[in-house]
């Protein structure tokens, strides 16, 4: 076993490559005298085949990212098992960048032939639908399946009872803060989960990037995380000093702090981010569109 792999009861933490960081992530590997499953199998195809050879019933997702589904192919004689709002992307990869918000021609075409050639997407017509709140039984291993949407809408989480560990999936309590940027992206949502997830009576905790596992309670990690929604929107309002236009709000990479590479990439990740905040903004009342100028109100 590697070493910064965790055997914890009947579930084995599988650290991935890039220390979990995209276009990989950490996953799970769960032991039941009924069933076997692997979480997200996106961390190493070295890791993920060994598992394989052990024995995979089972593939869960906890969300429709690339970055959680790269290896998953391996696994194409065992079930997927996803919550049935996160499916579409995975039917059809022009759903998949549409859920994206990915419009302009030479991005989709750019993100196509990203999504085949490293992330091996093939489209599913079919899956098993995981329930939100139902209690799973894989022998000797309970599941509570735990709705965490606003990440994307059926983004989901899992509760381990007998061994007191939560699975957290992309609400991964990193610096960087929260994603919501999809189409279907909520930061409403995204608040909701976080403090729902902070409630959980657990003893460990596992983060699908990054850090991964939590040994101790995260304590005033859960909080710098939210409050990183605050900031950003406390950076957008301070910056309304006077009427700007979107391409200006832009210009001053509030999300980022500075242009990063690659460029492409990271231009379209700041405008979903502020188109967000401003639409959420709009919504509480806060500034206003004028023509096409943003103000506060």
């Amino acid at each position: 076993m590697d070493m910064q792999d965790r055997q914890l009861g009947r579930i084995h933490f599988v650290y991935g490559e890039n220390g979990g960081k995209y276009p990989f992530n950490h996953s799970l590997y769960l032991k039941g005298d009924k069933a076997r499953v692997v979480i997200d199998p996106a961390c190493s195809l070295e890791k993920l085949t060994k598992l394989k050879s052990e024995g995979v019933d089972a593939v869960w997702l906890s969300h429709w990212h690339e970055d959680h589904i790269r290896y998953m192919n391996i696994f194409e004689a065992c079930p997927l098992w996803i919550s049935e709002r996160d499916f579409p992307p995975l039917r059809n990869l022009d759903i998949f960048l549409d859920w994206y918000g990915i419009e302009e021609q030479g991005a989709r075409n750019y993100w196509k032939k990203e999504m085949i050639e490293t992330f091996d997407y093939r489209p599913r017509q079919t899956a098993c639908f995981l329930r939100d709140d139902e209690m799973i039984d894989l022998g000797g291993l309970t599941v509570c399946v735990l709705p965490t949407p606003g990440h994307t809408p059926g983004h989901l989480s899992f509760f381990f009872p007998e061994e007191e560990l939560l699975f957290l999936g992309d609400y991964d309590l990193t610096t960087f803060g929260p994603w919501y940027g999809d189409l279907y992206s909520s930061i409403e949502e995204t608040i909701q989960s976080i403090r729902k997830l902070k409630a959980v009576p657990a003893r460990r905790w596992v983060a699908s990037h990054n850090t991964g596992l939590f040994e101790e309670n995260p304590g005033r990690l859960w909080d710098d995380y939210e409050n990183i929604i605050y900031r950003r929107e406390e950076k957008i309002l301070n910056y309304l000093d006077e009427p700007k236009t979107l391409e200006k709000i832009l210009s001053a990479w509030l999300i980022y702090g500075r242009p990063r590479e690659p460029k492409e990439m990271y231009e379209f990740n700041e405008r979903v981010l502020i188109c967000k905040h401003l639409k959420y903004l709009i919504k509480q009342g806060k500034i206003i569109l004028d023509g096409n100028r943003y103000a506060k109100t």
